[in-house]
């Protein structure tokens, strides 16, 4: 018996220049690491992103099982796009905070 295979070039799309050439679901700009964020850490069920982000639920579970056999990578990113948001508030802080709570130098 043969077993069925899913081709996740469907349903997953990489494009220089788009997104820095992260994978997204296919004809939305939403990237393989959203869904991820959103299910791993949010604890959102497939349902419930599909739902929300006007996907079908073989897009969610296709970008999840891309996220999964892409783990280590995606999860450097994830590391990588915080630790720079995190550098970028060190080098330029809120001005809306400065005024808030006074300058902070």
């Amino acid at each position: 018996m043969t077993v069925p295979t899913i081709d996740l070039d469907k349903f997953i799309e990489i494009t220089p220049g788009v997104f820095g050439g992260k994978p997204c679901i296919a004809g939305h700009r939403i990237r393989v690491v959203d869904v991820a964020i959103w299910h791993e850490r949010m604890g959102m069920s497939a349902d419930e992103i599909a739902s929300d982000y006007q996907l079908s639920l073989a897009e969610v579970h296709a970008a999840l099982a891309y996220y999964f056999d892409h783990r280590d990578e995606i999860e450097k990113s994830i590391h990588d796009d915080l630790a720079f948001a995190e550098e970028m508030r060190k080098e330029h802080p809120s001005l809306v905070r400065q005024k808030l709570y006074g300058r902070r130098d």
